[in-house]
Order: C-alpha cells, then sequence, then structure tokens
C-alpha cells in the first residue's frame, strides 16, 4: 500500500502513544547495554524493486579476448605477466613452429609460380599479338597467370591471418594482443607445447573498466526484472561505495535444479574498483524512479498496528518514534515517513531497546 504526505502525517497525529509520549532512554556511556546495540544512519536510495541478490563480478565478454595460437608450437619467450596493462597489436609471446614455416614456404612458392606464370603470360601475349601463337595457347596462358595469382594471394593471405607481424625463416612467430586492456589469466610458460585446439587459452585480456555482475535469480523474482533496468552493485571490499549498472541480459531456461535463471548487468568501472570474482549484491531498482527513505529490516518494529523505530537523537540517547512502512523486504525496510534521511536507527539490539523501554513504565 501507497501513502501520501496527508495521511501519514495523520496516522503519526493518531498515535501519541508513541510518538513523543514516551521518554527517551538513555545510557551513560559505558554502559553494557550499549554493547548490544548497532546503529546505522537512514539513507534516501532510489526504490529498490527485490531484496539485494547474491552474484558475481565477471569479465564482459565483449570486451575481453581470450589468446590461443593458430598453429601448433613450442612457447620460446614471453613478454607478459598477470597484471601487466597491453596495447592492441602488442606481442605476448613467441612460438616457433613447423607449420609456421610450412606457411612461410608456401607462400614463397606461390609467388615464384606467380612470377614464372606472369612471364610465360607476356610471352605468350607478344606471340599472339604477331599472330604467330594461336589464340586458345594464348588463353591457356592467361588463365595460368590468374590461377597462379589466386593461389599466390591465398598463400600470402593464410600468412597474414596466422601472423600479422611476420614469420620468420626459422618458423619463429609472435601471438599479439588483439585488443587493448589488461593480462587478466595466464595459462603458458615457456617451453610449453602448445596447439590450437587446446582447450585453455594461452592468455585473456579484458578491459576492466567495464565488468558484468552475473545473478542466479530466483524464479519467483522473474516478474520483478526486464532487460534494460537499473541495478545498483554493492561489495564488501567498498561498503560506502554503488555502482550502477543496469540489466543486460535475461536467460531463456531456468535450472532445473536449482529453479534459477541467469541474469548479466553491465556495470561500467572507471576505476577499476571492482574485480573479477568478487562476490556482490545487486539490487534491481524499482521504474518509475521513486527516492525513498531505507532502514535495515532489523529496525523496524510492529506490534499490532504499530510500527516503530529507535532513533538515536543523542549519544547514548534513543527515541522511540512512530513510522509508515510502505514496504518490507527480507533485508530492509521502505519508510513512507516518522524519520528523516541521515537520522541514526538502532539495527541490531532494538527489540532489546524496547524491552528496556518497557520494563522502565
Amino acid at each position: 500500500m501507497k501513502w501520501n504526505g496527508a495521511l501519514v502525517l495523520g496516522l503519526l497525529g493518531l498515535l501519541p502513544g508513541i510518538a513523543g509520549a514516551e521518554a527517551a532512554l538513555h545510557f551513560p556511556a559505558g554502559a553494557p547495554q550499549l554493547n548490544f546495540l548497532r546503529v546505522e544512519t537512514v539513507n534516501e536510495v532510489a526504490e529498490p524493486a527485490t531484496d539485494p541478490l547474491n552474484g558475481r563480478i565477471t569479465y564482459d565478454e565483449n570486451h575481453t579476448a581470450r589468446v590461443i595460437t593458430p598453429l601448433a608450437g613450442r612457447v620460446t619467450k614471453i613478454a607478459v605477466q598477470v597484471g601487466d596493462r597491453v596495447k592492441a597489436g602488442q606481442p605476448l609471446l613467441w612460438i616457433t613452429s613447423g607449420d609456421a614455416g610450412g606457411a612461410v614456404a608456401d607462400s614463397r612458392k606461390a609467388e615464384a609460380d606467380r612470377h614464372l606464370k606472369e612471364i610465360a603470360y607476356q610471352r605468350a601475349k607478344a606471340l599472339f599479338e604477331g599472330e604467330v601463337l594461336a589464340r586458345k595457347d594464348y588463353e591457356a596462358a592467361e588463365a595460368d597467370r590468374k590461377q597462379a595469382e589466386a593461389e599466390a594471394e591465398r598463400a600470402h593471405a593464410r600468412l597474414r591471418s596466422l601472423a600479422p607481424g611476420g614469420i620468420g625463416a626459422d618458423g619463429v612467430f609472435a601471438l599479439r594482443a588483439e585488443m587493448a586492456g589488461v593480462i587478466a589469466d595466464r595459462q603458458v610458460n615457456p617451453g610449453l607445447e602448445v596447439r590450437p585446439d587446446g582447450a585453455t587459452p594461452l592468455a585473456v585480456i579484458t578491459d576492466t573498466a567495464h565488468v558484468w555482475a552475473a545473478i542466479d535469480l530466483p524464479e519467483r523474482e522473474l516478474s520483478k526484472v526486464r532487460v534494460g533496468q537499473p541495478v545498483v552493485v554493492e561489495v564488501d571490499a567498498y561498503p560506502d561505495q554503488r555502482f550502477p549498472g543496469k540489466v543486460l541480459s535475461i536467460g531463456e531456461v531456468l535450472d532445473p535444479a536449482s529453479r534459477r535463471v541467469q541474469v548479466r548487468c553491465a556495470v561500467d568501472n572507471p576505476q577499476r574498483l571492482l574485480k573479477p570474482e568478487m562476490f556482490a549484491r545487486i539490487t534491481p531498482l524499482r521504474e518509475p524512479a521513486r527516492r525513498v527513505l531505507k532502514v535495515p529490516s532489523t529496525a523496524v518494529i510492529t506490534l499490532g498496528l504499530q510500527t516503530f523505530v529507535y532513533v538515536e537523537s543523542a549519544p547514548g540517547t534513543f527515541e522511540k518514534r512512530a513510522v509508515v512502512l510502505e514496504r518490507q523486504h527480507r533485508d530492509f525496510s521502505v519508510i513512507g515517513g516518522g524519520i528523516k534521511a541521515g537520522e541514526r536507527v538502532v539495527s541490531s539490539g532494538a527489540l532489546l531497546l524496547n524491552s528496556e523501554a518497557t520494563a522502565r513504565k
């Protein structure tokens, strides 16, 4: 149920036994009761659509490249370490390959054949123009020349695709970075035999300014999430920071065992604080956007028709305050009135505090 401002004020006015009528509780510094209390600040936030969902930070696959070798061979030299930043086209490692040497030989052979067929064609052309050579022989020489040119171009193109930086006469070629980014993983050492059909990439390059947050979304929450919806990401490493993002994709098939569906959220990470494989809490936001007061659900006490929290009005002093509860989730509650952003409420030990207040009456 949603409440307007006038109704909220009216309800609070009808609850004098809660709001303002009871004396505040005060505990001197060092009182043992304070050890059981935790106080948190009331935050004004964009209204959540669900409870925070568990997830993890992953590579943004749209900004990630996995390095594999196009030819079998032996690694002879490595130029990068995990964590190094690289530019597009920068050499990462060198491989000695018999197949690479064969590709060079094929290219040279095709070029030599093209040159020979070009000479034969020019000779046939001169003889044909002098009416010494039959047309069919001239046309055969022209066809041979075109075939040799096509074969030479095919061999050169294969060589360029295998090693854009070229292959040495000894069959050594460099694997180069396909994109700028950071070396996130390296699974290769000098002397290692590598193959193009290997199951593990030799290295992973990613741009950590862009990451994904992956969620295994429970089936019951599926109706509350859509592609393009804004989300907020939180991680334990930076408890005071919230990272904005949006839902990028929602899986089409549920896991039959867990009854969950894979959801990916795109998150900008310009300061590169979020690291792949970090655990995260992802909160989809309700649309249209609305700012609300958010408190831990453990701060809210409901007795009959009365809902209240304890506000720390001064160090060691706690005031019982009536509030209007708009929506309650497992971890947090949305408050429609009775407190203000920036006030501090008891988030742990509120029931103990209420028992103390009852005992003092």
